[in-house]
């Protein structure tokens, strides 16, 4: 793919920079087997009584208990919600596993070099994911590539809207204050690449193995194949 006119690069994480594997196979169960006790032993932290209350308020009980806030939680991973109050403790969690080393976060071989080419030549890099800002900067920051975070301008999650809703791509270009057609984002998901472009982006499909092709956007097998 050859797209002069971008200035900016936006990038989806799971099926994207990162394998799906890593999310579901090692960062949720870390967080689903830490959260009861974590939940617990920082209930009075103001950074996680403040998530408990958003938990209270998105089950329209404000007086549930803690077991019972915890019992959601643990639910929502299970199904695999995004909500914004569990992605925020999510983050907590990951951030204490990734500094103790428990792992590392998982970069395909082919984008770290490319993100830095992109920024060399003057791009500006973004991250637009459900997972938190803070998970984001997590996974970037301790990957098997090195801390990466040095690269970006800024990252995008939940709060700026749903990744399948065009509000919140025109939400992004705002903030980007540039042309949406200056815009490059990339992701696996169909229904995101079909919200971007209803904003005026530019779009591309990554189809990494295990990735279903779509016929409305451009597609790449990996970021080799991506010329800016």
């Amino acid at each position: 793919m050859n797209t002069p006119s971008i200035r900016a690069v936006i990038t989806d994480i799971e099926g994207t920079t990162t394998d799906i594997s890593f999310v579901h196979k090692v960062l949720f169960p870390y967080a689903h087997e830490q959260l009861p006790e974590f939940v617990h032993s920082h209930s009075a932290q103001p950074d996680v009584a403040e998530q408990i209350a958003a938990v209270r308020a998105e089950l329209k009980t404000p007086d549930a208990s803690l077991d019972k806030v915890i019992e959601t939680l643990l639910y929502w991973i299970e199904t695999d919600q995004k909500v914004t109050p569990l992605k925020a403790l999510q983050g907590m969690i990951w951030a204490d596993g990734y500094q103790r080393g428990a792992f590392k976060g998982h970069l395909y071989s082919d984008v770290a070099p490319h993100l830095r080419q992109w920024a060399d030549a003057g791009k500006q890099l973004y991250i637009y994911s459900s997972g938190s800002v803070q998970a984001q900067k997590l996974l970037f920051g301790y990957s098997t590539e090195g801390d990466l975070t040095p690269l970006f301008s800024g990252y995008f999650d939940t709060h700026i809207g749903h990744k399948r809703e065009a509000l919140a791509y025109q939400h992004i270009v705002s903030k980007l204050q540039l042309p949406a057609d200056e815009i490059l984002f990339l992701s696996d998901v169909v229904e995101e690449l079909d919200a971007a472009k209803q904003a005026g982006m530019q779009t591309l499909q990554l189809v990494r193995e295990g990735t279903q092709a779509g016929t409305q956007h451009a597609c790449a097998a990996s970021f080799d194949e991506i010329t800016l």
